[in-house]
């Protein structure tokens, strides 16, 4: 069996001229990033404002397991199985993170044959959006500490400096830091921290701004620090703006590339759904929506995760409105949930089945709170059985769902046709009233207890003393009406990654609260969630290599 790599290095790309051709893109709407890769220029982005929208899809799936589920695959395929269909569909997907990448999860290209592609280029550098990111997220640290140096005119409090630099790999070490060891000309001695770039507001920022001017001023209202006598000190305080703004200015433009069957996929940002917000950015969105008639886009992680903060959170900020959800889901990932340990997941097993599916119930429980049609879709594999198979398609059509099997890892296109078909009767036949889970008028805790209880499951939610400190001064401070970015694990839809299937009546414990400002939510960090990850005892970087003709090679 051939892998994803051997794939989509044997893959025939078009120059990314024609693939934008398809589109009615002209080459000098192209900002040329070699052959096979491009950004969208700003003059084309205001030259196809006035468009028409075309139907938003958004691809999630249940919780994720370490028996696959195929999120990524899935949105590649059904954007594939649009274009087998005749119809003009764009795919708006995130860029994928370094730290994955050599850590443990893998890459964000797709699989088999669906792919986007050039699939190395997209795994690694890419087009340079998160050096840029990093880099100005680290400059406004610099800055941070260069004026603590220089005399500290804002009379700025070290112990309360609360931005973190930030580094887009998997180290566990850079997590609780030291700086300014040395003589005094090294700066001021302080604890520091690293978050891994997908984590960093800068990203957020960047995902969620409408253009330049949005960003400059969602830039300017980050916090970073806290003064002696408590008052925020901002981006915008420390004249750091115009700077991180010159080093994102081509960040802020989508990325073009294709799939193996040349569908046009907008590529950009990469928030992780775990511990940020992750979508794909709002211009890539937008500007896609404007182009198709038809657009696929996914959300991180589990419903509980990518689908809540997606709706609550980018669809809020955007004013834009989901018309379908596309549920992936596996019969190997729900016997998972029902108990099975990843050796046996091969056999038919119904009793399993039949216990771990409740996992996929609350998840279409959860979109269906928000007044959005469901199509539940199995990513096939080959030992799935028949009975498994009908099993859960009766289950999902009790729950006014289209159910649909997906076969695009083996087949692309082909392979999602069916589920393309089943997403485009919804379109037609079911009505999207979509509205948000709560209102942002709430208090700070009213709203982490709607979304512990509504979307996960909980039955009390406990805040740390610090917490609730943190949550009053976010209050006082006139934060108090934003939206609520969760971090939780992505394992349960409990903070316990060990409760699988369908937990209910647990305790959420919530630990830290910070605010967003620039971003525009609230942060609370659940559990032993961490915003640096660390690497595995295998971590995938040693299967990385680069063989004698020049290829890279063991990148999945």
């Amino acid at each position: 069996m051939k892998t994803d790599i051997q794939i989509a290095q044997e893959a025939v790309m078009l120059p990314i001229t024609e693939v934008a051709e398809r589109l009615g893109i002209e080459a000098d709407d192209l900002e040329l990033y070699g052959k096979y890769k491009a950004k969208i220029s700003d003059e084309y982005m205001n030259k196809i404002a006035g468009n028409p929208n075309g139907k938003l899809i958004l691809v999630t799936a249940i919780n994720p397991t370490p028996a696959g589920e195929g999120k990524t695959t899935v949105s590649v395929g059904l954007g594939q199985a649009f274009g087998k269909l005749g119809k003009k569909a764009v795919i708006a997907l995130r860029e994928p993170s370094l730290g994955p990448c050599f850590g443990i999860k893998g890459g964000a290209a797709g699989g088999g044959y669906s792919q986007v592609v050039p699939m190395e280029d997209l795994n690694l550098h890419f087009t340079g959006d998160f050096h840029a990111i990093t880099t100005a997220n680290n400059l406004l640290a610099a800055l941070l500490d260069n004026h603590i140096q220089q005399g500290n005119e804002l009379g700025i409090d070290p112990r309360q400096i609360v931005m973190k630099r930030c580094l887009d790999l998997n180290d566990r070490v850079l997590r609780n830091v030291v700086v300014g060891l040395g003589n005094k000309l090294d700066g001021v001695v302080r604890e520091d921290h690293f978050v891994i770039t997908v984590a960093s507001e800068v990203m957020a920022i960047l995902c969620l701004a409408n253009d330049m001017q949005d960003l400059k001023e969602r830039l300017s209202r980050m916090v970073v620090a806290y003064t002696y006598d408590g008052r925020p000190v901002t981006a915008g305080d420390l004249q750091a703006v115009g700077s991180m703004a010159a080093l994102l200015k081509d960040a802020l433009k989508p990325n073009l590339i294709q799939t193996l069957e040349h569908t046009p996929a907008l590529i950009h940002g990469g928030p992780f759904a775990n511990i940020a917000h992750g979508c794909n950015s709002v211009r890539a969105t937008k500007t896609a929506l404007k182009m198709a008639d038809y657009v696929v886009t996914e959300a991180g992680f589990g419903a509980d995760l990518g689908a809540e903060k997606f709706f609550d959170i980018k669809c809020r900020a955007a004013g834009l409105k989901p018309d379908a959800v596309v549920l992936v889901a596996t019969i190997r990932a729900l016997k998972y949930n029902g108990g099975v340990a990843k050796a046996d997941l091969n056999y038919e097993n119904m009793a399993a089945l039949q216990k771990g599916i409740v996992n996929l119930e609350k998840h279409i429980e959860n979109i269906q709170k928000y007044g959005v049609p469901v199509v539940v879709t199995l990513n096939r594999f080959v030992t799935d059985t028949e009975a498994e198979i009908a099993y859960v398609k009766e289950f999902c059509e009790v729950r006014n769902c289209e159910f649909a099997l997906a076969q695009v890892w083996e087949k692309g296109g082909e392979g999602g046709v069916a589920l393309a078909e089943k997403v485009l009767k919804t379109l037609e036949e079911k009505e999207s009233k979509f509205a948000p889970l709560y209102d942002v008028n709430l208090s700070i805790k009213e709203k982490i207890e709607t979304i512990a209880r509504e979307i996960y499951g909980a039955g009390n939610v406990t805040f740390s003393a610090a917490a609730s400190k943190q949550i009053k001064q976010i209050e006082e401070l006139g934060f108090g009406k934003l939206p609520v970015c969760m971090a939780k694990n992505q394992y349960s839809l409990s903070d316990d990654p060990s409760l699988l299937g369908r937990p209910v009546g647990f305790e959420m414990n919530i630990r830290e609260v910070y605010v967003s400002a620039g971003a525009g939510f609230v942060v609370a960090l659940t559990g032993t969630i961490v915003t640096m990850p660390g690497l595995s005892k295998q971590p995938a970087a040693y299967s990385v290599d680069v063989n004698e003709e020049g290829k890279i090679v063991g990148l999945f």
